[in-house]
């Protein structure tokens, strides 16, 4: 893709355009969203990429796929309409229905036992649900080669951009490694077993145990089904099943971590791993803004292991960061209660430390470190300037544009009261990018929706605020939010002191005995 090179408005959107920093940690499919998106921008002038260009990338990336009818459509958008299509796009067309009709064959004995419903109920409610048991009866005719093509065939119609069909048919692969609680019985039933004997049902117990409920119940995990939990997260993404693509989230990331602690992957394996899931994560929580998903996201991307993938392979998400720190900073806040905005300074402290390690500026970032480290005003409101449009151009950030500059001018309103007692409605309002009557107006709302403690003099046209006192609550939430771990450190290394006493001490009585007994 070739960028901008006359100094035109459209060339700052161009430079901030993270999709060839997004692209090699996204899956080929995810990537066409993207593009589509950009090919909105190019005809709206709000990006100068070339059409072509981006048409000519979409095309490179159809290749390893096998979508050739939609890779023929490019070709002709690329080439003209009347373009002779190339021989070997058509020998690769051929290939795929070929190959599709393999496929097809080799797994219908169990894609038929899967339509079965009653048969699949009763081989689930008999704990027989999995492979072993499906392939040695010998009456469904099915073999261990014959689930390995209905995984593969799923996978062909994930690459045929059936993303549903193959949806669909990793979740009943997924379920033959599943052990999920067992659906509670009529009353009657549970008399019955009672007067069966309580051993019985002590038995049938702890033969029912349950899989991991942050996995799909699936028993364990290796590296295999790791491939296939991803496959199930990126058919979620493409459906757009936002609800259902968290839940996959959760469970890559219940895989990763599961792997990583047993060794079953190296240490730079699960770096490389946690970075992609950064990544394909923006898809989901960027999905969900109105509920959990930027809580969710602050979780994730400010926890340890993820902060150091963020660090090291992605220094661009700290945009992405940045934006849902800034946009549910309030709402944290206001969950905590008591009109408490500890919360809040907790996030944006953890925010800077985050960007100090980060060796990565755009103008959203530049925001907020203006504000909350630099405390220049100025400099803080010529970057808001340039955010709207940075936003309004990041695939993921536009939806949030409205709700991301309110949110910025709000911040930008608490930084200024917290130097200034009695503010000019004039000023207030060019640091907001506001006219005076525009920025009156806006002050009335917070504090009329108890967002803001302070009042209006409207004779000397100027805003006052209140105490701002820190209550006594927070303050002690403040000093003592990490007393449990600080208290289970101390308890660690007294246990570890003790140990080396008792030990010493076993040491010299030995020693003692040793030289008496010479």
């Amino acid at each position: 893709m070739t960028a901008p090179t006359d100094a035109t408005p459209a060339t700052d959107a161009a430079a901030y355009d993270l999709t060839s920093n997004i692209s090699p940690y996204l899956d080929l499919h995810m990537m066409f969203p993207l593009l589509e998106y950009i090919d909105s921008l190019i005809s709206s002038g709000s990006i100068s990429y070339n059409a072509m260009d981006v048409a000519q990338a979409r095309l490179e990336l159809l290749k390893p796929t096998h979508m050739v009818d939609y890779a023929m459509d490019i070709y002709r958008e690329v080439h003209g309409e009347n373009a002779q299509i190339p021989q070997e796009m058509e020998d690769q067309k051929a290939g795929v229905f070929k190959k599709l009709e393999e496929l097809k064959d080799g797994q219908a004995a169990f894609e038929e036992l899967c339509r079965n419903e009653e048969a699949r109920a009763n081989l689930v409610s008999s704990n027989q649900w999995n492979v072993q048991s499906i392939t040695s009866n010998a009456s469904f005719g099915i073999t261990a080669e014959t689930i390995d093509n209905y995984y593969k065939f799923a996978k062909f119609n994930f690459h045929c951009g059936d993303y549903q069909q193959g949806r669909d048919m990793i979740e009943n692969y997924l379920s033959l490694f599943a052990s999920p609680p067992k659906q509670r019985k009529e009353d009657g039933d549970d008399e019955d077993d009672e007067l069966a004997g309580g051993d019985d049902n002590r038995n049938s117990s702890e033969e029912e145990k349950t899989g991991n409920p942050n996995m799909y119940y699936l028993t364990s995990v290796d590296t295999t089904l790791l491939q296939v939990l991803w496959g199930k997260l990126s058919c979620e993404i493409l459906v757009e099943d936002w609800e259902e693509a968290a839940v996959a989230l959760v469970a890559v990331k219940t895989a990763i971590e599961s792997l990583a602690s047993s060794s079953k992957l190296s240490p730079l394996d699960a770096l490389h791993q946690r970075t992609w899931l950064l990544h394909w994560s923006l898809f989901v929580f960027w999905n969900d803004a109105s509920g959990k998903g930027l809580e969710s996201m602050v979780d994730l991307f400010t926890s340890e292991k993820y902060l150091q993938a963020i660090t090291t392979h992605a220094p661009h998400l700290l945009r992405y960061l940045t934006a849902a720190v800034l946009l549910c900073k309030r709402r944290a806040a206001k969950k905590a209660g008591n009109n408490s905005n500890a919360e809040g300074r907790r996030l944006l402290r953890d925010l800077v430390k985050v960007m100090k390690q980060c060796e990565y500026s755009d103008p959203i970032v530049e925001f907020v470190e203006q504000l909350s480290v630099k405390f220049d005003f100025e400099a803080a409101q010529s970057q808001l300037a340039l955010c709207e449009k940075v936003l309004s151009t990041d695939f993921f950030l536009c939806k949030q544009t409205e709700l991301f500059m309110e949110e910025a001018r709000v911040f930008v309103f608490e930084n200024y009261c917290r130097i200034h007692h009695k503010i000019d409605l004039t000023t207030l309002g060019e640091k907001l990018a506001m006219d005076r009557n525009r920025a009156e107006r806006w002050i009335v709302d917070l504090i009329r929706n108890a967002l803001l403690d302070a009042k209006i003099d409207s004779e000397e046209g100027c805003v006052v605020m209140g105490t701002g006192s820190t209550s006594v609550y927070e303050k002690v939430m403040d000093r003592t939010k990490e007393l449990t771990a600080r208290s289970g450190g101390l308890v660690v290394n007294l246990r570890s002191y003790m140990n080396d006493v008792k030990r010493d001490k076993i040491r010299k009585e030995r020693k003692a005995r040793e030289e008496a007994e010479y």
